[in-house]
């Protein structure tokens, strides 16, 4: 046997790894790096877009908060104060408005003192956002008002507020109390009429 065949047979096997090699280097080509980079932009343009708009929800949740900290935060004291207007509203009802008008002297005094008194509470619960109810004559609101009573009526529209029992109060946009009425039973409907109306023309107009 040739030497050199010997040489060649040891040489042929250590060969074929490398050609093997090479086309598994060939199925996985390198990823491009600008592709890469690209993908990583916009997954952090993403996170910070995201981070953006939390941030943003946090600012207005917190502004939110803290108007509605300074807006209801004399809720309690308000309501409990309410008591204080009423009495001064049953002191000054209590004076007939015959002997309120010929008052004189140390009467007249007490009787203004007292009106002023109210005036000014009144006007200091408005600062604070606080404002009393005055429904007299306007549409019941359940949201607002509490009908304690019917009033039989037929010359206004049915639902109007009669007779206020007891002012309410609102701060801001909540309820503190209700106003406690008396509302109309009996009268017409604004809509009824305006539909007995149109009705009541078409006939004469046929």
């Amino acid at each position: 046997m040739n030497p050199n065949d010997t040489e060649n047979q040891n040489a042929a096997p250590q060969a074929e790894p490398a050609n093997d090699a090479a086309p598994e280097a060939a199925s996985a080509p390198e990823a491009d790096p600008i592709a890469v980079l690209e993908a990583e932009k916009a997954d952090l343009k993403d996170k910070l877009l995201r981070l953006m708009a939390d941030m943003e929800n946090l600012r207005r949740r917190t502004e939110r908060e803290i108007a509605d900290a300074r807006t209801y935060a004399v809720a309690n004291f308000a309501r409990d104060m309410l008591n204080v207007a009423d009495n001064i509203r049953r002191a000054i009802e209590s004076v007939p408005e015959e002997a309120s008008k010929t008052a004189e002297g140390a009467f007249k005094g007490l009787i203004e003192g007292i009106d002023l008194t109210e005036r000014d509470m009144l006007k200091t619960l408005e600062r604070h956002g606080v404002k009393r109810l005055d429904p007299q004559g306007q549409k019941f609101d359940p949201n607002l008002h509490q009908a304690m009573f019917e009033i039989p009526n037929a010359e206004v529209p049915n639902g109007t507020v009669l007779q206020v029992v007891q002012s309410g109060y609102v701060i801001g946009e909540r309820v503190l109390r209700p106003a406690l009425v008396g509302v109309s039973k009996g009268g017409p409907k604004a809509a009824a009429n305006g539909a007995g109306a149109e009705t009541a023309d078409n006939s004469s107009a046929s």
